[in-house]
This record gives C-alpha cells, structure tokens and sequence, in this order.
C-alpha cells in the first residue's frame, strides 16, 4: 500500500464523514440533547458497529447483503423502525428539567447499545464499503483482504476522532440551548424530529 494512497483514502473517508448523514446526525442530537458524554457514548457504539461492518466487508458477508434485495430491505427497514420507535419515546419524554453540571445519571450503557444498533442496522454502511474500499485497493499488490482491514481499522480511526470532536462542541452547543427555559421543555420535540428525519431518509433511500 502506497502512502498516496492511505493519504487520499483519509482525506475521502473524512469529508464522507462529515457530509451530514444518519450517524453523525444521530451523535449531534444525543449530544446536544443530552450532553457531550451522551454523544460520546453513542460514539464508541456507533463504533463499535463499524468493526462489525468492516469484518463483514473484508470476509464478503456485505456483498450477499447487497445482493439479495430482500435483506437490504429488511435491514432497511429494521434501522428505519427502530429510528421512528426512538423519535416516539422522545416525543412522549417529560422534558421539565435538566442538570446542566451533572450528567452521571445518564444511561451509558443504553446510549452505547442505540450507537451499535444503530449502526449496524443501516444496510448504507456495508454498501458504502463496497463502494468506497475498492477504488484504493491495489489489486496487483495481492492480499486485497489485508488491504480491506487495514482501510476499514483506518476510517474507524478518522470517523471516532470525528464523531468524538461533533460531541464535544455539540455537547457546548447543548449545554447553552438548554440553559434557555424554553429551548429544554422542546429540547425531546426536536431530538424526536431528527430522529423521523433520520428514519424516513434510510426508509426512502435505494441502493
């Protein structure tokens, strides 16, 4: 592998990862609704579903996925349901009050679990392997497996840097929102609008 060629795949892998998509739309709402540790939190998850994606992609488990159009679909459609089954708990959530210096009541573990479903239910990360990869694969140099890992362990790296600097000013961002009484009582409205919006754009999206 070529140094031209790891450094055009950082600089492409980062600014996909900035276009606003489900992922990052997904970590900016946590962390703004709930601080930059929610959004953290729902990083190392969202992360976590990455490794999956990129195992998949290496072994070809993501090329039977995107060959059968019945389980895009039902991955689709799963990510997209459980998208709108969040958007509804928020919607119904009390949003009376808020510990702007405290966030040690937040549930952890449960911000992780959402990062890695949902993650792993957006059948738009495995077809984006199969898209991206291969254009920086050097097919003469052999072993594209190898070279298949080593790109996906490098956009992990790039995509939690990322995600990890989206939580931290949008966790600032938050904290400043939520200080104005009238932007808390909403603040679960608009968490819940960007979560339909995330949903309905896997649902309504092709391959």
């Amino acid at each position: 592998m070529e140094l031209l060629s790891i450094l055009s795949f950082l600089g492409a892998a980062i600014v996909l990862t900035l276009m606003p998509g489900p992922d990052n739309l997904f970590t900016l709402a946590q962390a703004i609704a709930k601080g930059k540790n929610a959004g953290i939190f729902t990083t190392l998850g969202l992360c976590t579903g990455l490794v999956v994606h990129i195992a998949a992609a290496t072994i070809g488990i993501s090329a039977v996925i995107y060959q059968s159009a019945l389980a895009f679909t039902v991955v689709k459609y799963a990510g997209a349901a459980y998208l709108l089954f969040l958007a509804y708990k928020s919607f119904r959530e009390k949003s009376s009050s808020f510990n702007l210096n405290n966030e040690d009541s937040l549930d952890y573990k449960a911000l992780y679990k959402k990062g890695v479903i949902m993650n792993l239910l957006n059948p738009k990360v495995s077809l984006f392997f199969l898209a991206f990869f291969p254009q920086f694969i050097q097919y003469e140099n052999g072993n594209v497996s190898m070279q298949m890992l080593i790109y996906g362990i490098l956009f992990l790296t790039q995509a939690l840097i990322i995600f990890t600097l989206i939580s931290l000013f949008a966790g600032k961002v938050g904290y400043f929102l939520r200080k104005d009484a009238s932007f808390s009582k909403k603040i679960n409205l608009i968490q819940g609008a960007l979560f339909t919006l995330i949903g309905l754009k896997i649902a309504f999206s092709q391959k």
